[in-house]
């Protein structure tokens, strides 16, 4: 892959990709493993059933069977992508990335393939970086992928975080388009702020804290303050989106579709309010599938698709926020390709 110098033309999204793993965890299951009800976790979080990893089963396993299912929708022939991004925070390996992995499994010809880590914040960053390559000339056509197993880092004792994440991958495919302004990927706002770091992380595994012999096993897994990622999810979801409307020119009201990460119901239901959206207005489908970190916007993405609340030429709002602490919306025209 390399830059041309041709003309730069707009990043169109024309596609969406799903995939989800068989085993279902309801949460009668987990009722058998922790101190929980079904009444405790859906009146908390919304979720009802999530999906877990089989045992042979890894993140590009994963990310490969949402790619094919998004090439085998769009029609699209994996030696015409040139660019590869997956944003994940459960990789396969410390190093390969999953990226070059995944091209070589859905057959793409030698892409430019990278990883990029903003944890549930992720597959916004991921558009980001396709979006500048794609309107820079660099790249022509470009999948991003969310990906998790989020399953291999939590603590199943842990009744705060075990009935929350789970494991899934979606993609979606940009390409370079000669469209009028207002169409395809129209504006994108990303922030961070570290100071919150402590209050979602695994505290065990970098180069911080290696993992020793002594190292307790809950240290490799996900540790939560609850109460300050709520605080700070159903600020930021609001205050993103304002500031990417207000550059765009536009209000809420401009919005067809608000697709936000699916952490918890409370959040969404919180900040649509604050918003003003309308509820039918807001993707949601965490009740099925859990807190699926980077995989989350682009799962409920293409099960909004399937259900027909997505259709053509719908202004969407994505807006993804987590540990980091990071954040990111994206403003897109859904311009499925024909």
């Amino acid at each position: 892959m390399a830059a041309t110098g041709r003309a730069r033309p707009r990043a169109r999204l024309v596609g969406v990709g799903a995939y989800v793993p068989d085993r279902v965890l309801t949460n009668a299951d987990l009722e058998k493993m922790v101190d929980t009800s079904d009444e405790w976790i859906v009146s908390r979080t919304g979720i009802r059933e999530r999906h877990i990893a089989a045992d042979d089963q890894a993140t590009t396993d994963l990310a490969a069977a949402a790619v094919r299912d998004l090439l085998q929708r769009t029609g699209t022939d994996p030696g015409d992508i040139d660019l590869l991004i997956v944003a994940t925070t459960t990789p396969d390996y410390v190093f390969p990335p999953c990226a070059p992995l995944v091209a070589t499994m859905t057959g793409m010809d030698c892409p430019a393939a990278f990883d990029t880590n903003a944890v549930c914040s992720g597959f916004m960053y991921g558009i980001a970086q396709a979006t500048g390559m794609v309107e820079s000339g660099i790249a022509r056509r470009a999948v991003v992928v969310g990906a998790e197993t989020l399953s291999r880092i939590i603590d199943w004792d842990d009744r705060a975080t075990c009935v929350l994440f789970a494991d899934g991958a979606g993609a979606v495919l940009i390409e370079a388009d000669e469209g009028q302004p207002g169409t395809g990927v129209i504006g994108v706002e990303l922030g961070s702020d570290g100071a919150g770091r402590s209050d979602l992380c695994v505290p065990a595994g970098g180069s911080r804290a290696p993992i020793t012999g002594d190292t307790p096993h809950t240290d490799t897994c996900i540790h939560m303050n609850g109460r300050e990622v709520f605080r700070f999810a159903t600020r930021i979801l609001v205050e993103s989106s304002q500031r990417l409307l207000g550059e765009a020119g536009m209000t809420i009201d401009d919005v067809d579709l608000l697709v936000a990460h699916q952490a918890n119901e409370r959040i969404l239901h919180h900040a649509s309010e604050r918003m003003g959206i309308a509820p039918d207005k807001v993707a949601m489908n965490l009740d099925r599938v859990g807190n699926t970190s980077s995989a989350s916007i682009p799962l409920a993405l293409a099960d909004a698709l399937d259900s027909g609340q997505l259709q053509e030429g719908a202004m969407v709002l994505m807006v993804g926020f987590g540990a980091g602490l990071t954040w990111g919306s994206v403003l897109v025209r859904w311009e499925p390709r024909s």
